[in-house]
């Protein structure tokens, strides 16, 4: 592994610690906003907020059916899908991670509706409609839904000076955003051409899908269903295409990177350590295991020295790869594993990758704890337990009770 023995533009300057430290910011409040006061337990941790949302009643199942007299009564009507509609949020549509949950818990107290927290779809809904008709008529049987659509921010705790020239930690907005989808529950009935309904309901727009207007609603039928009309046939979505392979859709993963890169790293070399205790991130001999909490000693073999390389800054937050002294690896998340919670840091020869990229969020001056985040996943890096041996490994909003707070002195 190359390296070079010049310091990184800006990184003395970033890491610098010599100010005094300023008075401790208030414990934030429950959803945490751009510009709140943050705390140093909150460095290793990430919040969602929601910046838009857009509520659309929608119909998923429809069915254009025709009652004539004598054939009122309770009618089960097997009705074609509208509409399909997933939860996701951002490219993942599998609501797997905290940061995911949180969010759409997010959007169910912003828009004050009972949307849905987990993986689904509107396709997993029975199709069939059983309503009692009382009156004679052209209907059309629908299930329907409240459609929830809008865009997400990551908040990240960060140091941010202030008017006076004082520091806080306040809570920006950091690596992740993106768009969600969810719904709420599904609702079902029969609607005629006649009837009276609620302005921009689930209803109303069952209502204006009958197309009342049309010749087939507007002609004689038999009872029983009706053929679409041209305005039914525009709304009924494109079948979607399998994959070759018979799989699902992937999730997102990073571009495989082979070639190695020479990195320009700081003259400082670094421990990462959990504030107040001996143990620190220690990087494997093996190329099969994981970075570990581990003692710090002369029998440490500099794998417990970490360098930063290629350092940059924006908005006061550095970005920088993470080289070990002892093994010449980079710190990185494996690709197979870039999209799983809970997956263990890894070290590999150093490539141009972001998976091999890190954000580092900075307490006050004076102090030198930190919060780490990787670039591509967005997730931060923590650890299950305090303990010798323990994995050091990524969680998507981090660990709430502070143990993803680490120290960043010289080694």
């Amino acid at each position: 592994m190359a390296t070079t023995a010049t310091a990184a533009a800006g990184a003395a300057t970033a890491l610098s610690l010599a100010a005094p430290p300023a008075a401790a910011a208030p414990t934030r409040t429950t959803e945490a906003r751009p510009g709140d006061a943050c705390t140093a337990a909150d460095l290793g941790t990430r919040h969602p907020y929601i910046k838009t949302t857009e509520v659309s009643p929608t119909i998923t199942h429809f069915k254009g059916w025709y009652v004539t007299e004598g054939t009122t009564g309770q009618q089960t009507v097997s009705t074609d899908t509208t509409t399909v509609i997933t939860v996701s949020v951002g490219l993942d549509d599998t609501i797997e991670t905290s940061f995911a949950t949180e969010a759409l818990s997010n959007v169910k107290a912003t828009v004050g509706l009972d949307v849905k927290l987990e993986y689904t779809s509107t396709s997993k809904e029975s199709n069939s409609v059983t309503w009692n008709l009382t009156q004679p008529g052209y209907y059309g049987f629908y299930k329907g839904t409240k459609k929830v659509t809008g865009t997400y921010g990551s908040l990240n705790c960060n140091r941010a000076q202030q008017d006076d020239g004082s520091w806080a930690l306040e809570w920006t907005e950091g690596s992740g955003s993106g768009s969600f989808t969810t719904f709420t529950t599904l609702e079902e009935g029969a609607v005629r051409c006649q009837d009276s309904v609620p302005a921009d309901s689930i209803m109303a727009r069952a209502q204006a899908l009958l197309d009342c207007g049309s010749a087939s609603a507007q002609a004689d039928h038999p009872a029983g269903a009706v053929a679409p009309t041209a305005r039914q046939k525009r709304e009924s979505p494109a079948p979607r295409p399998a994959p070759a392979d018979g799989t699902s859709t992937p999730r997102s993963t990073a571009s495989a990177s082979t070639t190695r890169t020479a990195l320009d790293c700081s003259t400082e070399a670094y421990k990462i350590a959990v504030p107040g205790k001996p143990l620190s991130w220690g990087a494997p001999l093996l190329a099969d295991d994981g970075v570990r909490l581990r003692p710090s000693s002369i029998f440490s073999a500099h794998l417990d020295n970490w360098r930063l390389c290629n350092v940059t800054e924006r908005n006061g937050v550095i970005e920088a790869s993470l080289w070990n002294w002892g093994n010449g690896g980079c710190a990185t998340v494996a690709e197979q594993n870039a999209s799983t919670e809970r997956a263990v840091l890894m070290t590999v020869p150093c490539a141009e990758d972001d998976l091999q990229r890190f954000y580092i969020y900075r307490d006050v001056p004076g102090s030198s704890k930190i919060g780490v985040q990787n670039k591509y996943t967005g997730s931060m890096m923590g650890y299950d337990r305090y303990a010798d041996g323990e994995f050091i490994r990524q969680y998507s909003s981090g660990r709430q009770d502070g143990s993803g707070t680490f120290d960043l002195p010289l080694a």
